[in-house]
């Protein structure tokens, strides 16, 4: 039964990338310039399918194409660190950078509710999520999340935003509302028993989200209305 959040409390756990918002290459550009100082090498990033990936993922993958080997001990988190620093330069100035259609709309009706808990469900590590969110004036809307820098794996950092919402909520039990662009964000989210709504954004259709197991797939967030009808906030 779906829960009621005009009554009852929900965590609504957003992704970053290609759902709340396009860093216009910004990621990349970092990641392939902290490649060529650390490790002489071009383009680290071309090859790279990164939606749904964590960055530590990305990382590592990119240690594998190139150096053909497994990262040693610290290495993903050092060039996680070298990473954001450089994310932050190019943020500045990504000339594509865009806070995706419907996000602000929604966001602002979301928060009016006591009951909604806005948090994140991000592949990013922590500090690029804090980043990216500030570039597009996101960052307040969110008090919690799971992140990368939590675990390579998404279902896990998913149960981690889990936890930190429910202990904000002061409820052991509130149920959630996973939504991302792709089936990883969907998958993360049924592996925690979350409800999940599918944004069509990037490129993924309905039946893919649907044969995942969707609740609701929705075109962009521009269709707030039927996503606050879906719970029970219209």
């Amino acid at each position: 039964m779906k829960p009621d959040p005009a009554t009852t409390p929900i965590l609504l756990l957003f992704d970053i990338d290609g759902t709340l918002l396009r860093s216009g290459g910004a990621g990349s550009r970092a990641l392939n310039t902290v490649f060529r100082e650390r490790y002489g090498v071009e383009n680290a990033f071309e090859g790279i399918r990164p939606h749904g990936m964590t960055d530590p993922a990305i990382l590592r993958q990119m240690i594998r194409n190139h150096l053909n080997r497994s990262p040693e001990a610290e290495e993903i988190d050092s060039l996680g660190a070298a990473y954001t620093i450089l994310l932050e330069e190019e943020l500045r100035d990504a000339p594509g950078f865009e806070v995706m259609p419907g996000v602000l709309d929604l966001l602002e009706r979301l928060r009016r509710f006591e009951t909604a808990h806005l948090g994140l469900a991000t592949g990013n590590l922590e500090k690029a999520s804090e980043l990216k969110l500030r570039r597009g004036d996101l960052a307040s809307y969110f008090d919690f999340g799971g992140f990368g820098s939590d675990s390579e794996d998404r279902a896990v950092l998913t149960q981690a935003a889990l936890q930190r919402g429910r202990e904000r909520a002061g409820n052991p039990t509130t149920p959630a509302l996973v939504i991302g662009d792709t089936v990883h964000d969907v998958r993360a989210g049924r592996a925690v028993g979350a409800w999940c709504l599918g944004v069509m954004t990037t490129g993924t259709i309905r039946a893919d989200f649907e044969s995942e197991g969707a609740h609701l797939v929705v075109q962009d967030l521009k269709d707030w209305k039927r996503i606050l009808d879906f719970l029970c906030l219209a």
